[in-house]
């Protein structure tokens, strides 16, 4: 892979992500419409504090807002700074954990499929990769 190359797909996967991480955001605070609305999962962020207790029940309920709370500004956060190309290689980290985390936890409560099918797997794979991405010197650009 030439510089060039690299760099297209390193831009192209922190864009996925952020994309991945703001349309979950977005779904939360209802800003794809409400519950019902076709491709809406949330519509809200009661549905989406439902979802987490589904997720985790061996949570008190008192802990389920803060589960839910510090999911959402992790994705914001590690959206924006996957976005603007802010210390990439330990956002890339970061976001492959926080999607493994919620794909075991999807795995554990709702059995395997959900999370192959939502392509959770898929998007932390692509995390760790573009955290790898950093470790290797780039190639020279050559001027064939």
């Amino acid at each position: 892979m030439n510089a060039m190359e690299k760099r297209l797909s390193t831009v192209a996967m922190r864009i996925a992500l952020s994309a991945g991480f703001l349309s979950a955001v977005a779904d939360r605070f209802g800003l794809w419409g409400p519950l019902g609305t076709p491709g809406v999962a949330w519509g809200g962020f009661p549905a989406f504090l439902g979802y987490t207790k589904t997720l985790l029940p061996f949570l008190p309920d008192s802990l389920v807002s803060v589960a839910g709370w510090s999911a959402t500004a992790a994705e914001i956060v590690l959206a924006v700074a996957l976005l603007i190309g802010c210390r990439v290689r330990w956002s890339a980290l970061a976001s492959g954990v926080l999607l493994v985390t919620f794909a075991v936890a999807m795995t554990t409560a709702l059995g395997p499929e959900p999370p192959l099918s939502y392509s959770v797997w898929t998007a932390a794979a692509g995390a760790f990769l573009l955290a790898a991405q950093g470790t290797a010197p780039p190639e020279p650009i050559s001027s064939d």
